[in-house]
C-alpha cells in the first residue's frame, strides 16, 4: 500500500486529496473509499493514511485512492 498525508478535505463535498510520500501528484479520494474502522468525517488534514491506487471511474485518466485507512499514531503509547 502507498502511504501519504491528507492534504485537503472537503467535508461539504465528501472528498479530499492525499499527498503521497513518494512525491507524486496529489491523489483524489472519495468519502466512500475510507475504510478500516475510520469514517470520512473523522479524517483531518495532516493525518497519515495508507491507500491503494486505482482509476477514477468518472475520469479514466485520473488516479484515485481506494481502500483509504488511517495510520495509527502509536507515539502516544
Amino acid at each position: 500500500m502507498t502511504q501519504g498525508t491528507i492534504k485537503t478535505i472537503r467535508d461539504d463535498k465528501g472528498f479530499g486529496f492525499i499527498k503521497p510520500d513518494e512525491g507524486s501528484q496529489d491523489v483524489f479520494f472519495h468519502s466512500s473509499s475510507v475504510e478500516g474502522g475510520t469514517t470520512f468525517d473523522s479524517l483531518r488534514e495532516g493525518q497519515r493514511v495508507q491507500f491503494t491506487s486505482g482509476t477514477d471511474p468518472r475520469n479514466p485518466g485520473r488516479t484515485r485512492a481506494e481502500h483509504v485507512q488511517l495510520i495509527e499514531d502509536d507515539s502516544s503509547y
